[in-house]
């Protein structure tokens, strides 16, 4: 997401921090690249004109000339007006209504509304009793996809009435909520290739009908400058409340994302990020402007870990860790709770200055490499995994054979085995593993503990 502004964005910047003073035509310069970068990432041209303009009002003011490193001021200037651009307010969903709270899903086909309604239901779902309804009635199997992603996730949907007309599956959707005691309904409306009027009158029937405490609109990120056309147009005739931007994941541009809000006033609220069922994110602007500008996001990747991580799991590796106990068994475990954090590209893409050494990170597959890994300890037998040490040469060859890699692979793995145990003893050692469970414990909210060694903050 984003990659390609990032990349140039970050050339911008490398010129100008580089630099002790900077004149009126340096920032100029660094404007028009900047303004370049933009349109060339989808974002509207109104958009950016206006960023721009705002951006070197500041840069020329005094502020910037008399710093003692004015290209650093640049850089959070922009990092400020960013925010402002993404908008800072609450985007949590508003669910402070009497229940049944009512959230109604919009777009065009195609969009992502469907499964963007499963994804939210699922995360909503540990606090909350939620009812799916689709009210799509054209695009064939819409409903069917619906059930089915309820039962994936868990989540009750409102069972199919042939012959039915969306006003029609809108009213018993409301009373099945009501009855059955449900706290939240999505209503996942019909969309079509194109704004009609035939569209939009549905969904204000629909609205009048629901009455609904959140009206979302789901646009794909791939369609560019159009998103926020149809946003503005969506907003005009329903008052949408918040904007789910979907497929980030598949355009290094998503430069909507910079325009949708600006343009609509309405604030964006989820990101998708991929196909699967939890690959979605609240929306953060403060934490989208850092990855845009190569800051990483390290809160947002402390918390994902606290979503997935298995944290009995987690917590029982730590404890044999601190006694010095560590086997490829432990270093399996470790391997499979990083797969669920993502692919390693989204997880680098959250450590701060991390895209200085871009080019080096892509000659390296990382999510090969694990896969690799774990098929070459799953190749070995209990007793290898638990005493490493007996790995000789005819059971490297044996190994390799079952994992389908050369031995070479295999002494790799064992030689990384050597140094991760010889770490993990000399942390357990000195408490700092100690620290980590406290991290795990806690999360990114909470007081981060001190680091024994040096009694700096961890």
């Amino acid at each position: 997401m984003f990659e390609a502004l990032t990349d140039k964005l970050g050339a911008v910047f490398s010129k100008i921090t580089s630099r002790g003073v900077l004149s009126e035509a340096d920032i100029d310069s660094a404007m028009r690249e900047i303004r370049i970068a933009l349109l060339e990432a989808d974002v509207s041209l109104s958009v950016v004109k206006d960023f721009i303009a705002h951006v070197k009002e500041q840069a020329l003011g005094e502020k910037v000339v008399r710093s003692v490193q004015p290209g650093q001021m640049v850089v959070k200037i922009v990092h400020d007006e960013l925010v402002k651009l993404l908008g800072d307010e609450q985007t949590e969903l508003n669910l402070n209504a009497p229940a049944p709270v009512v959230v109604l899903m919009v777009g065009l086909q195609g969009s992502g509304k469907t499964t963007t309604t499963a994804k939210i239901a699922n995360k909503l779902k540990k606090n909350k009793r939620i009812l799916m309804a689709s009210l799509d009635v054209y695009r064939p199997a819409a409903r069917e996809q619906l059930a089915q992603l309820g039962l994936q996730t868990g989540v009750d949907t409102l069972p199919i009435v042939e012959g039915e007309k969306p006003a029609e599956i809108t009213k018993r959707a409301l009373n099945a909520a009501k009855t059955g005691v449900y706290d939240i309904l999505f209503l996942d409306t019909a969309g079509r290739l194109q704004i009609d009027e035939a569209l939009m009158n549905e969904v204000v029937e629909i609205k009048k009908i629901s009455n609904p405490t959140e009206i979302l609109l789901v646009a794909d990120a791939l369609i560019g400058q159009e998103a926020c056309q149809v946003a503005k147009a969506f907003n005009e005739q329903l008052g949408l409340t918040g904007l789910v931007l979907t497929r980030v994941d598949g355009s290094s541009r998503a430069g909507a994302a910079l325009s949708m809000k600006m343009v609509s006033g309405v604030p964006i609220k989820y990101l998708g990020l991929g196909e699967k069922i939890d690959e979605l994110e609240v929306f953060h602007a403060d934490r989208i402007a850092g990855r845009i500008l190569g800051q990483g996001d390290v809160v947002s990747l402390v918390e994902k870990a606290m979503e997935t991580v298995d944290k009995e799991q987690a917590e029982k590796d730590m404890k044999a860790m601190m006694k010095g106990k560590f086997d490829l068994n432990d270093l399996l475990s470790q391997m499979r709770q990083m797969k669920k954090l993502g692919s390693m590209g989204s997880i680098l893409s959250m450590i701060p200055g991390i895209a200085k050494y871009k080019a080096q990170l892509e000659q390296i597959n990382g999510d090969e490499i694990l896969k690799k890994q774990e098929a070459i300890i799953l190749s070995m037998t209990k007793q290898e995994r638990m005493n490493p040490d007996i790995i000789k040469a005819s059971r490297k060859r044996r190994i390799a054979s079952g994992a389908g890699v050369e031995v070479c692979e295999v002494n790799k793995l064992l030689k990384s085995y050597e140094q991760m145990a010889s770490m993990m003893k000399q942390m357990g050692k000195f408490g700092a593993i100690k620290g980590l469970s406290h991290l795990m414990k806690f999360g990114a909210k909470g007081q981060m503990p001190f680091y024994p060694m040096n009694n700096k903050r961890f």
